[in-house]
């Protein structure tokens, strides 16, 4: 792989790589790119899926790669971590620069919930932020991520801001920014560590958020075409105007009326429209409605400029607060009633979320990524793309498409390095044909086999679930008919739950499409993997309905291209979750006979790992009792 990725950067093109796990991935990638960074002076840009995995590189794997290079160049190259903006304290902020959310009205009641383990769950918003702010005034880099206990997202927004709503060089302790400090560390080490957030930010039409760089290495690149169109997402509801309305009164002192009577039409027009897509494009009464709001948004943008030639500095936070939240609502405004959504270049749908419980939104993705990561991204560099999952039916062209190469300015080639694991001799892929086709929800015939599986398994399971209420039911049945410990997700939060499984041999932890991947959990811990059935995209996705007539409409098999490549991913990343060294031995079952029935089976058992496959019921409980009476 090391030779491959020198060559690739050497030859200025790009590189597709399915290295496995247990194959080293990481040092495969940064050893080659670091001798190219220091040895030509040219700046590496490595990002990962998650932040975890960010930090994980930075302080593990980096180090060992830059000891390997330094010995043999003569130079260590420097290395640098960059977050998006809000990942770091603001110092003004938390030194009273900017108002405090005392009135709720910045934040929705989904943004105020706690998303980490620890104190945050138990403490008090105040308290929270009464521990932030003290933290500013010693930490040396301002990043979240070293702030230990952490902070629900809620107390963390009191210290942090945007970098729109940032004040840039007019801020009195600009030359202390933390953000800033980061990016100007960035401009100058040889190789930039950073996630697929920041990707997104720059595919979406803010390359700037990225310093200049001649090499791009994409970890976990099965991922990176969903972050890109996560950032280009927007969404537009009554709520949402209400509370840009009531962040532009009380920080800016303008005249919101007008802005309020627009959120109140938009709520009707969404009211009197089904939930799910557009197909029509934006409908006339929603449209009217729209085109009322960016008026107002304009007029009430216009009194927060105006308030800014007449304040002070000390006012400056709470209107730069004020002039970015009016200002992004005009955006997503003018972005929906464009011709987008008629060109096909977006997708819109209605939704009520909470089933209903909440009122309806709006929301706007676009329908293909490709193009705009190859033009950003990809465009004027050699790029490495990499994960343990990118051959699918045995091919590199799914994902080839899906990331834009077939659209860059430079050719592409894939390699997949292999494995360290014998699959066919460490585990088993089971597909009982026995059972019914899925419908709607798990059928009993399946949650039997649920049952029969993990009794003969005495635990050790990890479910793998197409819906929560198909786990719930799992979760049910398992704790009424066993003695064994069932974590759900659900019960707590997930990074708490993981653990827990883990450290519990016998025990069995069900959920639904956060499990499928990042879950790593070896030994005898995880030694049977339920899929509940093949993870196709819901019928009514939006999402998935556009790009497959985009699909057709270009002469290609829609439902090949978006539905099966997606299932593909997911049951390569889920069946990826039994084998993680070299030592483990299993079961993955899958309960969808349509896995060995359907003519598009044969594209999604080529796309998981190669274990060893059955339909005999009694050789796999077999196998499962021995594996349970292991010690």
């Amino acid at each position: 792989m090391a030779r491959r990725v020198a060559a690739a950067v050497a030859g200025s093109h790009h590189l597709l790589v399915q290295a496995g796990t247990g194959t080293g991935k990481s040092l495969g990638y940064l050893v080659p790119t670091m001798v190219h960074a220091v040895t030509s002076g040219e700046r590496v840009v490595v990002s990962t899926a998650t932040l975890a995995l960010q930090r994980q590189v930075l302080t593990k794997d980096s180090p060992l790669a830059a000891d390997a290079v330094e010995q043999a160049t003569g130079r260590r190259p420097e290395v640098r971590l960059l977050k998006g903006w809000q990942n770091y304290v603001c110092r003004h902020r938390a030194a009273g620069g900017y108002p405090d959310d005392e009135s709720g009205t910045l934040f929705s009641a989904a943004q105020a919930t706690t998303s980490r383990v620890g104190s945050a769950s138990t403490t008090g918003v105040g308290e929270q932020v009464v521990r932030l702010r003290e933290w500013a005034g010693r930490t040396t880099t301002g990043d979240r991520d070293d702030l230990v206990p952490g902070v629900s997202d809620r107390a963390w927004a009191q210290v942090s801001v945007s970098r729109a709503e940032c004040l840039g060089s007019s801020c009195p302790v600009w030359d202390e920014c933390f953000p800033q400090l980061a990016r100007a560390a960035a401009a100058q080490a040889d190789v930039v560590v950073t996630n697929h957030a920041m990707l997104g930010v720059a595919a979406s039409g803010n390359p700037n958020v990225l310093p200049e760089h001649a090499v791009l290495v994409v970890d976990e690149a099965h991922e990176l075409a969903d972050r890109v169109r996560a950032q280009g997402t927007v969404t537009l509801s009554a709520g949402a105007v209400a509370r840009v309305a009531a962040t532009a009164r009380a920080q800016a002192g303008v005249l919101v009326t007008g802005l309020e009577e627009a959120g109140q039409h938009l709520q009707l027009a969404l009211a009197e429209l089904p939930d799910g897509r557009l197909t029509e494009g934006v409908p006339p009464g929603l449209r009217a409605a729209l085109v009322l709001l960016g008026t107002a948004g304009q007029e009430v943008l216009t009194g927060v400029r105006e308030a800014a030639k007449a304040t002070g500095a000390a006012e400056a936070g709470g209107l730069a607060l004020a002039r970015t939240a009016v200002a992004d609502m005009i955006a997503a405004v003018e972005r929906i009633t464009s011709d987008s959504v008629d060109t096909r270049r977006d997708v819109a749908w209605v939704e009520r979320p909470r089933m209903g419980a909440e009122p309806p939104r709006l929301t706007l993705a676009p329908v293909d990524v490709a193009g705009s990561v190859a033009g950003t991204l990809l465009d004027g560099r050699a790029a490495v793309l990499t994960s343990a999952t990118l051959s699918l039916g045995g091919s590199f062209e799914p994902m080839a498409r899906a990331l834009g190469l077939n659209l860059a300015d430079r050719p592409w080639e894939g390699l997949d390095v292999g494995t360290p694991f014998d699959y066919a001799r460490q585990g088993i892929v089971y597909t009982p044909t026995h059972l019914p086709r899925p419908g709607n929800g798990i059928s009993e015939a399946a949650l039997d086999e649920v049952l029969a599986l993990t009794e003969a398994s005495r635990g050790g399971m990890l479910g793998l679930f197409s819906s929560r209420r198909a786990a719930d039911e799992a979760a049910a049945l398992l704790r009424r008919a066993t003695d064994l410990t069932v974590y759900a997700q659900g019960d707590d939060q997930l990074p708490t739950l993981v653990e827990a499984f883990a450290a519990q041999e016998d025990s069995c932890l069900v959920g639904t499409l956060s499990l499928w991947q990042g879950v790593d959990v070896p030994g005898r811990t995880c030694r049977l993997v339920i899929i509940d059935r093949i993870p196709f995209p819901r019928p009514d996705d939006p999402v998935a309905q556009a790009r497959s007539e985009a699909v057709e409409a270009a002469g290609g098999n829609g439902f090949m291209s978006v539905s099966a490549t997606h299932a593909a991913l997911l049951l390569a990343q889920g069946a990826g979750r039994l084998v993680r060294r070299s030592e483990d031995r299993g079961v993955v079952a899958v309960l969808d006979p349509r896995l060995r029935t359907a003519r598009y089976g044969t594209f999604l058992a080529r796309s998981m790992p190669p274990l060893w496959p059955t339909r005999e019921r009694e050789v796999v409980l077999g196998a499962l009792a021995r594996l349970a009476g292991q010690s």
